[in-house]
């Protein structure tokens, strides 16, 4: 009987008895999952990314004109409530993986995120609960901006992690070249959503008021919300089968107490081996972290456990390597709106908001993945599935690689800009595509290359999580935005004048921490080919 259960517990080989229809009874393949019901998770990412984008992308203009904090303090809120939003896709993961259904746990965050929300269109819509012209904010009207914004925070997080994976859950996962058609398509939603967001609703924020894109994008989440929930009865859903924490702690500190036993002291282990994931077939997993082997000598830890184990840790380095890009994204939502804001945004007799220049990459990232999946095909019916350019790991270094390219191109953009400014004229903003076009490109290619890889990589027990490690790494990206901006300015501070002080970003030295931030990425992407290579 106990080797019974723990197979029952362990074995990841997915049938389909690990899945329900929404009454809770078995699902039956023919009525429940399929293409159909992986698109509603496509269609409604459309509409909780235009909402998170439309806000996220235009909140330091209005942090500075309306809630009147300075450009720094603008950035750094930016940068925190952006990295807190991915950084909470833990948490949703694990709540969706060990607690509730991936169902039930979208429709608790997106029902967070929606709360918070209507608290901030309350706030822009009512003065009284925002600050006097040229005054800080007072402690109730700070209160309600960081209740209604780390809210929405919370929401982005659980539905992050739980929409992609509840998405993939739908199909075969024997099939995997459907699993990764599947993620193309999901992040060319993504884009879509992103598209609308820098057009029409910058349009409306720039010409209607805040009041009425909070009003909007309340009632966009409204509706993806509703759209969600119709497709109930199309879905099968994955089980929760408990907290997979408890278990790698379990093996760690087992490893940990038997690392100096002789293999002599290794005793039979009583239960079967089972796959961790039955889509690998290259069995390298095996070959990795063989310290965790001496868990074995532990009577009650299998050797499924200790797989689960070893897989979920052989994706950390690849999850690590991939921090330095989204440092790097997180200036398209701070430092780039800013110098937009002071060059030629007109073209005839229309002025084009800034955060529209990302019409540029989307237009092209939605362009591409259509041409990506025909392309593939051809190749796929001439059996050349084995393509590097495909795998996973190969799209996401050449998105590092890019992102080094881009940060170069944003100094030698920055600093022509500053030139020109000095001189009083006006560089053209279309000076800015270029970095805009190159880490778009990038985040295409990396985000959607770790979605499939930590998806496809990982226990299944643990799906959830480990497609949360691609917005995580998102997250630390921002994090660590905000730090390199405090030491940057700590450092050239002592040595004169701060590179990125005061409001006037014409008399900083934006370029040279552009610089800085392309020999890091040019650093990490040499650090990613090595643990990729070892992969």
């Amino acid at each position: 009987m106990i080797i019974e259960r723990d197979q029952n517990v362990f074995n990841q080989k997915e049938t389909d008895d690990q899945f329900v229809d929404w009454k809770g009874r078995k699902a039956n393949p023919g009525k429940h999952g399929g293409i159909t019901a992986a698109a509603f998770a496509c269609v409604v990412e459309m509409f909780t990314n235009m909402v998170f984008l439309a806000n996220a992308i235009n909140f330091i203009t209005y942090f500075n004109n309306s809630m009147h904090y300075p450009h720094a303090t603008s950035a750094n809120m930016v940068t925190n409530f952006m990295g807190t939003s991915f950084l909470l896709s833990i948490l949703g993961g694990f709540i969706g993986d060990s607690i509730f259904t991936r169902f039930t746990t979208f429709i608790v965050f997106c029902t967070i995120e929606l709360l918070g929300l209507i608290l901030l269109t309350i706030q822009a819509q009512n003065p009284q609960f925002r600050p006097a012209l040229n005054e800080k904010p007072s402690q109730s009207e700070a209160a309600i901006l960081y209740t209604g914004l780390y809210s929405m925070a919370a929401g982005v997080g659980g539905i992050n992690a739980s929409l992609p994976a509840h998405g993939a859950d739908q199909l075969d996962h024997g099939n995997q070249r459907l699993i990764s058609a599947f993620f193309n398509w999901f992040f060319f939603s993504l884009c879509l959503g992103g598209l609308i967001s820098c057009t029409v609703m910058v349009w409306v924020e720039e010409n209607k008021g805040w009041n009425w894109s909070f009003t909007i994008t309340a009632i966009v989440l409204s509706l993806a919300l509703s759209i969600f929930i119709s497709g109930g009865p199309f879905y099968r859903h994955k089980l929760p089968g408990g907290s997979a924490l408890p278990r790698f702690i379990k093996v760690l500190a087992s490893a940990a107490r038997n690392c100096k036993a002789s293999p002599e002291e290794r005793v039979e282990n009583q239960y079967a081996v089972s796959a961790i994931n039955p889509n690998r077939v290259d069995g390298k997993s095996h070959n990795k972290f063989k310290f965790l082997d001496k868990a074995l000598i532990d009577n009650t830890i299998s050797e499924a456990q200790i797989e689960e184990t070893r897989t979920f840790l052989g994706l950390l380095p690849i999850f690590a390597s991939t921090i330095m890009m989204n440092c790097c994204l997180a200036q398209l939502q701070t430092y780039s709106v800013v110098q937009g804001v002071l060059m030629n945004r007109k073209l005839h007799n229309f002025k084009i908001p800034t955060q529209s220049l990302s019409v540029l990459p989307l237009s092209i990232m939605l362009a591409s993945i259509p041409l990506y999946e025909k392309f593939r095909r051809i190749l796929s019916s001439k059996k050349s599935e084995k393509i590097h350019i495909f795998q996973p790991l190969w799209r996401i270094g050449l998105g590092l690689a890019l992102a080094s390219g881009s940060m170069a191109v944003a100094a030698l953009v920055e600093a022509k800009r500053r030139e020109a400014a000095l001189d009083n004229a006006t560089l053209s903003v279309f000076w800015l595509a270029w970095q805009f076009l190159l880490l778009g490109v990038s985040d295409m290619l990396t985000l959607g290359g770790m979605l499939e890889f930590f998806y496809s990589e990982a226990p299944d027990s643990m799906r959830s999580m480990c497609t949360a490690l691609s917005w995580c790494s998102t997250s630390m990206g921002y994090f660590l935005s905000s730090v390199l901006l405090s030491i940057v300015n700590s450092a050239s501070g002592r040595f004169g004048r701060e590179w990125l002080g005061g409001n006037d970003i014409n008399h900083s030295r934006l370029d040279l921490f552009y610089t800085l931030l392309s020999i890091l990425n040019t650093l990490n992407f040499l650090n990613y080919m090595y643990w990729a290579k070892q992969y």
